[in-house]
């Protein structure tokens, strides 16, 4: 089945915007305690309920409109709906919180075991949208895995000492932001091994 091109500005909408929607419904409700089923959820659980099939939704209109979503995008939705359900299993915000934490420490040891065994595993997923000499590949699969652990480090660090206002602020803008950067910063410093420049 081939890919279809959709404008890159509906494409990050349906990509970014469960996140900003997550966000908002948080801000709303994160003083607020809801009964439901005869148990007591806080405003962020339930906003965590919200964000599962908001995120759901979008995932099939971008698939609808490409007929395409990528490895991480359906690693990311599983982490979501299965922390998101732990949460509200146990009433225990903690289990989104780490979910974070998981994704990155995942990437770190699939990545890792590729470059134990000398290869770049992220070439492999990406290798068709920026084409790159293997040795750049090697280069920016090192970089990223270390980048990666440090953001599970931080997640952790700063769930665990910061208020939940403070990990849903960071985790919707911040670790967003840090990550496009760094990306971009290995794009530019890489340039010379990309095989047609951009």
């Amino acid at each position: 089945m081939t890919e279809k091109t959709i404008n890159p500005v509906l494409k990050q909408v349906l990509e970014l915007g469960p996140t900003l929607v997550f966000f908002l419904i948080y801000l709303r409700i994160k003083d607020d305690t809801y009964l439901i089923g005869g148990t007591e959820y806080s405003g962020f659980i339930v906003a965590t309920l919200i964000f599962v099939p908001i995120l759901l939704v979008a995932m099939g209109i971008l698939w609808a409109l490409t007929r395409q979503l990528s490895r991480m995008q359906m690693f990311t939705a599983f982490m979501v709906i299965f922390f998101g359900g732990l949460t509200a299993w146990f009433n225990d915000e903690r289990f989104f919180k780490m979910k974070t934490t998981i994704v990155y420490g995942t990437f770190v040891v699939i990545l890792g075991i590729g470059l134990l065994r000398g290869q770049s595993y992220l070439e492999w997923v990406m290798g068709e949208f920026l084409p790159m000499k293997s040795k750049g590949w090697m280069i920016l699969t090192q970089r990223i895995t270390a980048f990666f652990l440090f953001m599970a480090v931080l997640n952790e660090i700063v769930w665990r000492t910061m208020s939940t206002d403070a990990w849903v602020k960071i985790e919707t803008f911040a670790f967003p932001i840090m990550l496009f950067a760094f990306l971009w910063g290995q794009i530019v410093a890489l340039r010379r091994y990309l095989i047609s420049p951009l």
